[in-house]
C-alpha cells in the first residue's frame, strides 16, 4: 500500500498509529446458517400465502367446496400465466429495442 493511501485510511478512520489492515474486522461472519428442509427445495418468505395454501388441511371441505377451490385456483393459475406471458413479451421487446 502506498504511503498516501495509508495516510488517507488513517485520516478517514481516525486511528492514528494503526495500519489499515488492523482496522478490518477479522471475525468470520455467519452467512446462510439456516438449513432448508429436504422436502422444501425453494425457501419461501415468512407468511407466504402460497405456502399457507399448500399446508391447508383439505379434509374438512365438502365436494362442492373442493370444486370451488379448484375453480379459484385454476383462475389464479390462468391469471399468473397471463402475467408471465406479458412479462416475457415485455422483456423480448426491451431486448429487441436495445440490441439495435
Amino acid at each position: 500500500m502506498s504511503g498516501i493511501a495509508v495516510i488517507e485510511s488513517v485520516a478517514l478512520f481516525g486511528s492514528a498509529g494503526k495500519s489499515p489492515e488492523a482496522l478490518i474486522d477479522t471475525t468470520a461472519a455467519r452467512v446462510n446458517v439456516v438449513t432448508m428442509e429436504p422436502d422444501e427445495p425453494l425457501a419461501r418468505r415468512a407468511g407466504d400465502p402460497l405456502d399457507a395454501l399448500a399446508r391447508h388441511d383439505l379434509d374438512p371441505f365438502s365436494v362442492e367446496e373442493l370444486e370451488a377451490r379448484i375453480g379459484a385456483l385454476t383462475a389464479e393459475i390462468e391469471r399468473t400465466q397471463r402475467h408471465l406471458h406479458r412479462a416475457v413479451n415485455h422483456r423480448a421487446s426491451a431486448d429487441a429495442l436495445f440490441k439495435r
